[in-house]
């Protein structure tokens, strides 16, 4: 039996404290029982997918979503629970202030509280021990002459310059795109080479984060990755998956074949070394799915698709290339797709102590039961009910 060991141990895979609370869409959230009422039991939640997965060791904070009164607290209890306090992610996404844009904003005393709500995300870095400091913006215009694309883009770059400055030594900004919503003529940050842009220009602690539900259908997302780990400039995936326009179901879900195509240029360009640097995390929302069991779920697709990749033979893919043999290169890939690759995972998990099947051990544990009888009044991710 082949040993995917040496490249399944670098592969750590944030899971978000929003997903384990009440989320829904534009037109209803619907409620389950046992959801966390607080960031302590969001961080409860996240270590049981890590002690069934044995990959899943961080969690991600939203502020103002996961606001505690002391965050060095929050990280005691989460190394208690046996993971660690991860990235984090801001918001200035959810004011009325920021109808017309945060740190672009034609106000600049918008920008000015945009910009130090990104500070404050800093200070609480400090505090936690986290690395990354994760910025998604919904900034653009809806309307051609609504504002200017060129002097929104130099508010944009000045309140980067600003966060940056202000980063730690070992502390990183990953900036990361959306190409459409909640602006829909122009997004400030639509690809990724408008985030390459300003990361280069900032230095070398910004890196490009790359969210796989957020691209125009049939965007080549591997040659993304690969670019960019090419350019030592992939500093993070966001892992989720889409059918048409949104990008919260389980990655894997639409495409698994491209998530494959995916990790293997991970593989290629060595994101799984540690030293690399890139951070595997999941962005996504459980809006019907059981949240605990979709996180298990979705490391377990990351997990598989990593494995596959690991699998490609890439002497003999080399050979084919060099020769121009179209057909057997592209066997060469799909030989190492069309593996089952569980038993390989099984047999990883079991030389750590861990259950083979994650999803059956943690529904034998009780854990669910415990939660549906002892919290009442789950709160919500972040959003409007």
């Amino acid at each position: 039996m082949t040993d995917l060991s040496a490249g399944l141990d670098g592969l750590a895979i944030e899971t978000p404290s929003w997903a384990y609370a009440n989320s829904g869409t534009r037109f209803k959230v619907f409620a389950q029982k046992g959801v966390p009422r607080d960031p302590f039991e969001k961080v409860a939640d996240a270590a049981r997918v890590h002690a069934f997965t044995g990959a899943a060791p961080t969690v991600a904070l939203h502020i103002p979503w996961d606001r505690v009164s002391d965050y060095s607290v929050l990280a005691d209890y989460a190394a208690g629970q046996g993971v660690r306090l991860g990235a984090i992610n801001a918001n200035v996404f959810q004011d009325d202030d920021y109808l017309l844009g945060s740190v672009t904003n034609p106000d600049p005393r918008v920008r000015r509280k945009a910009v130090d709500h990104l500070l404050e995300c800093v200070d609480i870095m400090d505090v936690t021990g986290s690395r990354d400091l994760k910025l998604w913006f919904s900034d653009g215009i809806n309307y051609p002459g609504q504002d200017d694309l060129r002097t929104r883009q130099d508010r944009l770059a000045e309140a980067l310059a600003e966060v940056y400055a202000r980063l730690g030594g070992d502390q990183r900004l990953l900036l990361e795109y959306k190409l459409f919503e909640p602006a829909f003529y122009a997004t400030d940050v639509p690809d990724w080479g408008t985030s390459l842009l300003h990361c280069l220009a900032l230095g070398p602690k910004a890196m490009v984060c790359v969210d796989t539900g957020h691209h125009a259908p049939g965007t080549n997302i591997e040659f993304i990755v690969a670019s960019l780990l090419r350019a030592g400039r992939l500093g993070a995936f966001d892992f989720n998956s889409r059918f048409y326009a949104d990008d919260d179901l389980m990655v894997g879900a639409a495409d698994p074949f491209q998530l494959f195509r995916i990790m293997y240029e991970v593989v290629r360009g060595g994101g799984l070394d540690p030293a690399s640097g890139v951070a595997f995390m999941l962005d996504q929302c459980h809006n019907v799915e059981p949240k605990i069991q979709g996180q298990i779920r979705s490391v377990m697709n990351v997990q598989e698709a990593a494995a596959k990749a690991l699998l490609v033979d890439a002497a003999a893919l080399r050979s084919a290339q060099d020769a121009g043999d179209v057909l057997e290169a592209n066997a060469v890939l799909m030989d190492a797709y069309d593996t089952d690759v569980r038993p390989l995972l099984a047999a990883w998990r079991e030389r750590r102590g861990l259950r083979p099947d994650p999803i059956a051990a943690y529904k034998a544990s009780g854990y669910f039961d415990t939660i549906v009888a002892e919290r009442a009044g789950g709160a919500q991710a972040g959003w409007g009910a």
